[in-house]
């Protein structure tokens, strides 16, 4: 199985709201994660996506992107977000795409800390963009430990 249908089940398992927004696992690379869910069921009043549905992608698209790297270095943690902040930017009325990246100096820093004190945070910047536009903007603190 790919890493991508991996954590995309993952996420439908263990996350039943990722599944019944339809969010899939588009792209990922080891430091960068996309994932995508369908305007359809995630539609407003207004024909364009709803708020929570936007801050769930954002979210957990951090989240995956941090369970992925953590599941490659051999660890299964408790991932949890404590902290967010989050920007709506423009209207989507378009398939949601969300993007997260990963810095390698921020995630040694964050592992050395996670293995030493057994519990660690780590802030992630996500971004939805339609037509090539930023159309939400959402920063994390995640907290892993266990």
């Amino acid at each position: 199985m790919t890493p991508e249908k991996q954590l995309e089940r993952v996420l439908h398992d263990e996350i039943p709201l990722s599944k019944a927004m339809g969010i899939s696992v588009s792209n990922y690379n080891g430091t960068c994660l996309q994932l995508t869910a369908p305007l359809l069921p995630n539609i407003n009043h207004k024909c364009t996506a709803f708020g929570g549905s936007l801050y769930s992608v954002a979210v957990l698209c951090g989240w995956g992107l941090l369970y992925r790297n953590l599941a490659e270095a051999g660890l299964h943690k408790h991932i949890v977000i404590q902290e967010a902040n989050i920007r709506y930017l423009l209207p989507v009325d378009q398939d949601m795409v969300s993007e997260c990246g990963i810095e390698e100096a921020s995630f040694k820093k964050f592992m050395i800390t996670l293995k030493k004190r057994e519990r660690a945070r780590l802030s992630l910047d996500v971004f939805l963009k339609q037509n090539n536009h930023v159309t939400v903007e959402f920063s994390g603190r995640y907290v892993v430990h266990g």
